[in-house]
């Protein structure tokens, strides 16, 4: 029972389903975002969450109406995975473009 339950807490999971993205980023205190100066004549093209405490790239907020017009627009999905094989929340995630 224990390796089941292990195998589904390290399992990704994928959506297109804004409440479930929105709900598992905000979770983690996560904001939608995107790269500055990744634009292309007004439109978003590099879709990110800024996690807080996590240094790196610099990322310019923008609001989840805006964000989702991108995911849509492009038809991702949100591949991610709610916990790690510890149990402790995961921030794993990505965008993911479906086959052809």
């Amino acid at each position: 029972m224990a390796r089941t339950r292990a195998a589904n807490v390290e399992r990704t999971r994928v959506t297109q389903n804004h409440d479930i993205i929105r709900q598992w980023a905000e979770r983690r205190g996560a904001r939608p975002a995107t790269m500055p100066g990744s634009e292309d004549d007004g439109h978003l093209r590099v879709l990110r969450f800024d996690f807080p405490g996590y240094g790196g790239a610099v990322l310019r907020p923008v609001d989840w109406d805006e964000w989702f017009a991108t995911f849509d627009e492009r038809h991702l999905h949100f591949r991610y995975q709610d916990r790690r094989p510890d149990g402790t929340p995961s921030n794993f995630n990505r965008l993911e473009r479906p086959a052809s």
